[in-house]
C-alpha cells in the first residue's frame, strides 16, 4: 500500500485517532495512579515523558502518510494499511505493539497501548 491509497483527510483522521487513543490511555494510567507519564501534544507531535526522564515521541508525517516513533532504541516509521492498522515499514510490526514494547522497556514495567476500536 502506498501513501496515495488514502486521501489526506483519511490519513489525518486516522493519525489523529491514534494519537487520541495514546493520550486517553496515559490519562487512564494517571487517574488510576499506575504510572506518572506526562504527555504533551502540539499539532501532530505527541511527547510522552516517563518517570525516569526518558521520552517517547510520536510524530505524524503528512507528506508520507506515516506515523513516526522515536524511542531510546531508535526511530520507527509506520504506514497505514487498508485494514486500519499502522505497520512498520521495515519489519511489519504493528505500531501499538511497538509502542507498548518501547514504553515498557523505557519505563521498566509492562505498559500496553491498544489500537482504536
Amino acid at each position: 500500500m502506498t501513501a496515495s491509497s488514502f486521501t489526506d483527510a483519511e490519513y489525518h483522521q486516522r493519525a489523529s485517532a491514534a494519537l487520541a487513543v495514546i493520550e486517553h490511555q496515559v490519562d487512564r494510567w494517571l487517574d488510576q495512579d499506575m504510572i506518572d507519564i506526562d504527555s504533551h501534544r502540539t499539532g501532530g507531535l505527541l511527547e510522552l515523558a516517563l518517570p525516569n526522564g526518558s521520552k517517547l515521541i510520536i510524530n505524524t508525517q503528512p507528506p508520507l502518510h506515516e506515523l513516526w516513533l522515536a524511542a531510546k532504541s531508535g526511530g520507527y516509521h509506520f504506514r497505514l494499511q487498508p485494514d486500519g492498522r499502522w505497520l512498520d515499514t521495515r519489519d511489519g510490526v504493528d505500531f501499538f505493539q511497538r509502542l507498548s514494547e518501547q514504553a515498557s522497556a523505557q519505563a521498566g514495567r509492562p505498559l500496553a497501548f491498544a489500537p482504536p476500536p
